[in-house]
């Protein structure tokens, strides 16, 4: 991204209402008197291209005066502005989400009993951030939420989700499964408003790999150690919830993998570059550690997307020289990775596909409204979950909500790759080039993974929609 461009705290990432009654009227992109506006609501005059005059800083509650660009010579615009509070454009609600993030991946009250009373520091935090995020929001924006289209996809499904519900077959289950995703909805909805600048994103990619690099270095000790506490053949995660799972981890890594190398290629930083490479080298071995089938397949899913993309003059080169590494790195891997990634026949693979057929069977069988959220493991055989997210949506909550599940995840893909292609004749990429194809990459990568893994309501996909919308707005807010 051009250091030139700033993508400012206090400026609204949604049209304000002048700019929709402006719109109206055929006037957008002027100001009430007339005067070319560049922005829905103004910075500082001296950060607009064209203005000559530097206005003091010291009467920034005042209504100011100010020379414009060359194209309105002899005009003025009255600048007005905000208070020091609001400049900040979410700034707590930031920090309450930076916070929030923080103790989802980390979960310290599980490293030792004084820290119990942490346990839920995640909740009480995610209240308090919406509490602060709802009143400024309205402020600003003067509406709850931006509203792009991943936004009226996930609420989509949250009502696909609530309607569900009432033809469950528990429907207390499916209550409280609806009540645990709604946190998922409302923190996602957080970090679309929150997420405005590229620091504040780098911010929380950054807790993400740092939680990578921490599960990684305790995944690959404890496999070192023969601590398998999973059916005493696999490790498991150090960290409980969402990483418990072996499986459920290395999803995770194959997210983070490339967007650790995204961020290598973006930083000019020899220092940063080593520390991008060491956290994707982590998470590719921890991948391996986990034994996990599904994590080995989204992972070769991501290096292809990344050599496809990144050698658009060398692409059948690169992705041979890819096969061939993954058929090296697949030679000197131990042999127990070996014997399980190629064993169809093991009884984890034959209770897998019982589910997924029984899951297909009950999304064909209950069409509209699903058996209710979180109740397919009343109708297991194994009493399990489907392992697969698509099947879980599909029979959970039909066919709607599996359409509105899948949207939400191609949405994104497609938006990002509009980016990626109007860089493509550049010669020198910009940073945000290589972001953009790092979580086009995360995205698939999620895609296949959980091909294999009952996530469609927890925290991954929502994390990575979210990074995908700030840079789009990002990148929306460096054209203007």
């Amino acid at each position: 991204m051009s250091d030139k461009s700033k993508f400012f705290d206090y400026e609204p990432i949604t049209p304000s209402r002048d700019n929709k009654r402006l719109k109206k009227e055929g006037l957008e992109g002027t100001t009430p008197s007339g005067v070319s506006a560049h922005r829905s609501l103004p910075s500082f005059p001296g950060d607009l291209p064209g203005v000559t005059k530097e206005v003091p800083r010291e009467d920034v509650h005042l209504h100011q005066r100010t020379k414009t660009p060359a194209a309105h010579e002899g005009a003025t615009f009255e600048w007005v502005r905000l208070s020091p509070f609001l400049k900040r454009g979410h700034a707590l609600s930031f920090a309450g989400v930076l916070l929030f993030t923080l103790i989802l991946y980390f979960r310290p009250y599980e490293f030792s009993p004084s820290l119990a009373w942490l346990s839920s520091s995640a909740f009480w935090i995610a209240i308090l951030t919406i509490a602060i995020f709802i009143p400024m929001q309205l402020g600003l924006e003067g509406n709850l939420t931006a509203r792009p289209r991943e936004v009226n996809l996930v609420l989509l499904l949250t009502l696909a989700a609530f309607i569900s519900i009432p033809f469950a077959l528990s429907p207390a289950t499916a209550w409280d499964s609806f009540t645990d995703y709604l946190k998922v909805v409302m923190i996602f909805v957080v970090m679309i408003n929150v997420l405005r600048t590229e620091k504040r994103l780098k911010a929380l990619v950054m807790v993400a790999l740092a939680a990578s690099c921490f599960l990684s270095l305790a995944a690959l000790n404890d496999y070192r150690l023969g601590h398998l506490a999973l059916a005493g053949t696999r490790i498991s995660g150090t960290i409980g919830g969402m990483f418990a799972n072996p499986n459920d981890l290395a999803l995770h890594l194959v997210t983070m993998t490339p967007l650790a190398i995204g961020l290598l290629l973006a930083t000019r930083s020899i220092l940063m570059k080593l520390v991008y490479a060491l956290s994707a080298c982590l998470s590719v071995l921890a991948i391996v550690a986990t034994f996990s089938r599904g994590g080995v397949l989204g992972l070769a899913a991501t290096g292809l997307v990344l050599v496809f993309k990144l050698a658009p003059k060398l692409r059948i080169l690169a992705i041979v020289l890819f096969v061939l590494l993954m058929l090296a790195a697949l030679a000197v891997a131990p042999g127990a990775f070996r014997e399980r990634l190629f064993d169809t026949r093991d009884a984890s693979v034959v209770n897998r596909t019982d589910d997924l057929k029984r899951s297909i069977f009950l999304a064909i069988r209950h069409p509209l409204a699903g058996v209710g959220m979180g109740n397919f493991v009343l109708y297991s055989n194994q009493a399990k979950a489907t392992h697969n997210a698509y099947t879980q949506v599909a029979s959970e909550l039909g066919l709607a909500g599996f359409a509105f599940y899948v949207m939400f995840l191609v949405s994104p893909l497609k938006r990002l790759r509009r980016i990626e292609n109007e860089y493509l004749s550049v010669k020198k990429k910009p940073r945000l080039y290589y972001l953009v194809i790092g979580l086009q990459a995360a995205l698939i990568g999620y895609m296949v993974s959980s091909f294999f893994a009952s996530v469609a309501f927890l925290w991954y996909a929502y994390y990575l929609v979210a990074y995908a919308i700030a840079l789009r707005r990002i990148h929306e807010a460096l054209q203007t």
